[in-house]
Formats: structure tokens, C-alpha cells, sequence
């Protein structure tokens, strides 16, 4: 049982570990506004929510991945690696790739002309456009908020 739980701690110092990298607090700061529209103005069916949490916690865990192979890669070498940089590339490629159909499901669950005259005219009030606003820097405060953790290499001496 100590180990099971344990495993629970170590996925979340991985997550934890994932949030130091700028792309996967954009992915973050994206899922969040796609959420809060979604919610606010969309009237989902069950199966288009669960379309839509499952494309954002892929972006999420493929970011997670690819930050755990980047530090792995970097610890096997600091010097220049033709593989290293394709294993890389690939990891970084699927996030990629993610992304871009993440974009297309997005056009297919949120593209509705009539949603869109609601959403303009819920910003017609200027406290909801303060807000939005505030939470638009907010988003971008935390996105390019410089490394919180620097790369511990001191730890693994």
C-alpha cells in the first residue's frame, strides 16, 4: 500500500516538474479559457465535454512526457547528440501534432455564429471586458513568469 501511494507522490512532483515549462503553462492557461467559454456559453452534451477534457489532458500529458524525456536527454549528455536532438525533436513533434488537432476539435465543438453574438454581447458590459482583461495578463504573468525551479543538476551529484 506504501507503495501505491507513493506513486501518487511521485506523479505529482512529475506534474509539479512539468509546470516549470512555459509550453505546458500555455497549455494550462488555454485549457482554462476554453473551460470557462465552454462553460459560460456552450450547452455540451456529456460527449462533447468528455471530447473536449480529454483533448486538453492529452496536450497536458504529452507536455508532461516530453519534459520528462527533455530532462532525461539532458542528463545523458550535455554534448551535442544527433539522436538525442531527434528523440527530442519527435517528443516535442507530438506535442505538436496534438496541438494542431487540438485547434480542429476546438472549430468543431465551439464554431457556432449565434454562440459568437452571445459572447459579444456578454463583453458589451465593461466590467466583464475589465475582467477578461485582468485575466488575460494574469494568464500571461504565468506563462512567462521566469523558471520558478532552476534545473537542480546539484541534486543529481
Amino acid at each position: 500500500m506504501k507503495k501505491f501511494l507513493l506513486s501518487f507522490k511521485y506523479a505529482a512532483h512529475g506534474i509539479a516538474e512539468a509546470c516549470c515549462q512555459r509550453n505546458f503553462r500555455v497549455h494550462v492557461c488555454a485549457m482554462a479559457f476554453v473551460v470557462f467559454f465552454a462553460a459560460r456559453f456552450y450547452h455540451f452534451t456529456a460527449e462533447k465535454w468528455a471530447i473536449l477534457l480529454l483533448t486538453c489532458a492529452g496536450a497536458l500529458a504529452l507536455e508532461t512526457v516530453n519534459t520528462g524525456l527533455e530532462r532525461l536527454a539532458d542528463k545523458v549528455t550535455e554534448e551535442h547528440s544527433h539522436r538525442i536532438r531527434i528523440a527530442k525533436d519527435c517528443a516535442a513533434g507530438a506535442v505538436l501534432i496534438w496541438a494542431i488537432f487540438a485547434v480542429a476539435v476546438g472549430f468543431v465543438l465551439f464554431w457556432d455564429t449565434e454562440i459568437f453574438k452571445a459572447i459579444g454581447e456578454y463583453f458589451t458590459k465593461f466590467y466583464r471586458i475589465a475582467v477578461l482583461v485582468l485575466s488575460i495578463a494574469g494568464a500571461w504573468a504565468f506563462v512567462f513568469l521566469p523558471e520558478r525551479f532552476p534545473d537542480d543538476d546539484k541534486k543529481d551529484k
